[in-house]
């Protein structure tokens, strides 16, 4: 049983190899497009929850959504109510390279779930989910800087 996490991370780091060689002609790297699509499908997003979504340290997500805007494909707005809080938005290059993104990623979805009936792919998708939730249980408890215990 101890495989099941060594064969997600494998699927995991194949797939972020591919688009990360597949989106290096738009200067995207690292990850980075993850980032631009949950600022594209969350416009006014704030950083911390970005972070949040795709499980990294506040410290990485900084640093990838710091590129992002160098590089033209978000901007940080002021929140209406708190001048401190900065929300994130695609701009026009963001939004126009998203398609492309959502493409790729719906591509990658079908590659791996070939061979899969429907009914399958829903109960992998609940069983993955569930894994998911388990392991966030612990991703919050070290985030807060305590020790598991094993």
């Amino acid at each position: 049983m101890g495989e099941i996490l060594r064969e997600i991370g494998m699927i995991a780091r194949a797939l972020d190899s591919i688009s990360n060689i597949e989106f290096k002609e738009f200067d995207l790297t690292k990850g980075q497009y993850l980032y631009l699509i949950r600022i594209c499908e969350n416009p006014g997003i704030i950083q911390e929850k970005v972070a949040e979504m795709i499980k990294v340290d506040r410290t990485t997500a900084a640093r990838a959504i710091k590129k992002l805007e160098i590089q033209g494909f978000i901007e940080k707005k002021d929140d209406d109510q708190n001048k401190k809080i900065k929300k994130l938005h695609p701009t026009k290059k963001g939004k126009k390279l998203y398609p492309f993104l959502k493409r790729e990623g719906d591509h990658s979805n079908k590659v791996a779930l070939s061979g899969f009936s429907e009914e399958e792919a829903e109960v992998l998708f609940d069983l993955l989910q569930r894994v998911r939730k388990n392991v966030e249980v612990d991703w919050d408890f070290v985030k807060k800087g305590n020790k598991r215990e094993y």
